[in-house]
């Protein structure tokens, strides 16, 4: 069970607790017994967990401070008190209900600062972290190195062991090479390394495959560099990945059921999201002639799947021909070309609710990599390896590499967007799905990420 699973989970198990604890405070035992309803106990569970997630109570990627983590919470505890009266007020929850909502909401927040103030301690202890012990001393292990240092509360960092026959450069600090030509099992032995992480650039030859081979029966967890990085980050280590890292990775399978859940998520979304702000886009469109000449939509060809092309639909938030002097070129930050609107439809992603007209017709889905235009795609295909590969997938409104990496303007950009666009193709699944669709709210109200 991972660590954003077992938060929640505590959560809901506090939710329940709180409902009776309040009850039992308020009325005593037998009215607690007789009068708590399961339908109004679901929903304040589900209210105060989605508050939470929303608040960042369940983000590991950052550790919060104890001050902070008790501000959010008692936001938390403010923002499900207001949803839920309205939520009651609906469902016309009685009396015995509403009495005890003030003190149920009370146990919730102090018994939900309780535990992840436990929680986050007992997971940043050191005794918990899992020794790691870097095969390689080249710039891939360093980078593997200075990633763990900088994460540093899953793993913690061992050393290096250099391999002389691998006749490769040192580019790790020497006093952190706990190994130098001698039993690579014995060095594994000596410090106690739970995972043993291959980080060699180069293994023809002369890899110690028989040594390895060794620690893996001795109980230690042995995985190669990229395999690594990914489980870390979120992201592939495109440099460092080979063909065959892609042919035999277990991932990259998306099959027709997949697909067919996949379509059926699109439409559904996409035609209930249509529905509901379709009544909102003539005030939209309003306001956007009241703010600049030109007209509301804006259509631009972009790469869909397989290299097709298609024309994608957005609310214009630039001024009207706005590349007629400079050609293709990509946004960057405090745009002279972006209107004062347009400003604000981009940082709320307003402009984008139009693409769900392309989801509709089918060129996109609600989730995959961004399309770009075939300008980008053209240069980006020669300088960014494996960069074709994000078209065997629909592009999508919203992705992984959006909820993960800000908005990008450069090459560089592009090969950092595309390590999460292929991690995110690697790993798709109805949960990475959702994930992002929830992750797409928190970017949406916090304004987070877009140009």
């Amino acid at each position: 069970m991972n660590h954003h699973l077992l938060l929640v989970t505590g959560d809901v198990i506090i939710g329940v607790i709180a409902v009776y604890a309040g009850s039992l405070l308020r009325f005593g035992l037998v009215e607690t017994l007789v009068e708590v309803d399961i339908v109004r106990l679901f929903f304040f569970v589900l209210v105060t967990v989605f508050i939470s997630y929303l608040l960042e109570l369940y983000n590991f990627e950052r550790r919060t401070a104890t001050r902070e983590l008790f501000l959010r919470t008692v936001l938390g505890v403010a923002c499900s008190f207001i949803l839920l009266t309205a939520v009651y007020y609906v469902i016309h929850v009685p009396t015995f209900f509403r009495g005890m909502f003030a003190v149920t909401m009370g146990v919730f927040g102090l018994l939900q600062f309780v535990w992840h103030i436990t929680y986050q301690s007992i997971i940043d202890s050191p005794h918990l972290a899992r020794k790691v012990l870097i095969l390689g001393t080249g710039p891939l292990a360093k980078k593997i190195g200075d990633l763990i240092q900088s994460t540093n509360h899953q793993h913690v960092l061992s050393g290096y062991v250099h391999f002389n026959l691998m006749q490769e450069p040192v580019s790790v600090p020497a006093h952190a090479i706990v190994g130098n030509g001698g039993s690579i099992t014995e060095t594994v032995k000596k410090e106690k390394a739970q995972k043993l992480v291959v980080s060699l650039a180069e293994r023809r030859g002369a890899f110690p495959t028989q040594e390895v081979l060794d620690c893996k029966f001795c109980g230690v967890d042995v995985v190669d560099a990229p395999s690594f990085y990914e489980d870390m980050t979120g992201k592939l280590l495109i440099e460092n990945i080979t063909p065959s890292w892609f042919i035999f990775s277990n991932g990259f399978k998306i099959n027709a059921t997949l697909k067919l859940y996949k379509q059926a998520i699109d439409f559904i979304f996409a035609l209930a999201g249509l529905l509901f702000f379709l009544p909102f886009f003539p005030f939209i469109a309003l306001l956007i002639k009241l703010d600049s000449a030109g007209p509301v939509f804006f259509r631009q060809i972009r790469v869909g799947e397989m290299d097709r092309p298609f024309f994608l639909y957005k609310f214009r938030t630039m001024r009207q021909n706005a590349e007629a002097g400079t050609g293709a070129v990509w946004a960057k930050e405090d745009d002279p070309r972006i209107t004062r609107l347009g400003g604000l439809l981009r940082k709320t992603r307003i402009d984008e609710l139009p693409q769900l007209y392309n989801v509709l017709r089918g060129d996109m889905s609600l989730v995959g990599p961004r399309p770009e235009r075939p300008e980008f795609v053209e240069r980006l295909k020669t300088v960014v390896p494996y960069y074709s590969e994000r078209h065997f997938v629909k592009p999508g409104i919203t992705g992984w590499a959006q909820i993960k990496y800000p908005y990008g303007a450069s090459e560089q950009d592009a090969l950092e967007k595309l390590r999460y666009d292929l991690y995110y193709i690697k790993n798709m699944s109805i949960v990475l799905e959702l994930t992002v669709l929830l992750e797409t709210i928190k970017v949406m109200l916090f304004r987070r990420g877009a140009r």
